[in-house]
């Protein structure tokens, strides 16, 4: 699988463990930055490039496909501007997890395809072990779960909300 990873500053050496992580264990893992630690870099543009490769990678797939074409990762000092940084880009649901459960619930029952961490908020340890969970759930596909995601795909594309 292919996984797409984007950071800021705060981020980078978690970032680079799960790089190192990854890759070790077969993951086609491609780095959006950045290259250099700059104290003062934007986590924005690094984001959008890692979500907007995952959008692509997405291009055409059916949420009840599996396995997942590919999945991202952003990371920051919390994640949270990460996270919203993704969710800008079309066809993406990013959810910020804190924890294996939450990274877990956000595959199975959301079909989320980036998960934002706080690159401050957690040891390279244990956000490795969120990042594990994440990669390794699996879409459940139930009914109610397709059925909440296409009412938000359906408002992303037309702006009209179904109840």
């Amino acid at each position: 699988m292919r996984v797409h990873i984007a950071t800021d500053h705060a981020g980078m050496e978690v970032s680079a463990h799960l790089v190192q992580q990854l890759t070790a264990k077969g993951y086609e893992v491609i780095d959006h930055g950045p290259r250099e630690y700059d104290a003062q870099d934007d986590y924005p543009g690094f984001c959008l490039r890692a979500a907007t490769a995952v959008a692509e990678d997405w291009a055409g797939h059916d949420d009840a496909d599996a396995p997942a074409p590919a999945l991202g990762i952003v990371l920051g000092g919390s994640g949270n501007g990460e996270q919203i940084a993704a969710n800008k880009v079309a066809g993406i649901r990013a959810a910020l997890a804190w924890n294996r459960d939450t990274a877990r619930l956000a595959r199975e029952h959301n079909n989320a395809n980036v998960v934002g961490i706080g690159g401050r908020q957690h040891s390279r340890e244990e956000a490795a072990g969120i990042v594990e969970e994440f990669l390794t759930a699996e879409w459940s596909g139930e009914p109610r779960h397709t059925r909440r995601i296409g009412k938000i795909s359906h408002y992303e594309t037309t702006g009209e909300i179904l109840d």
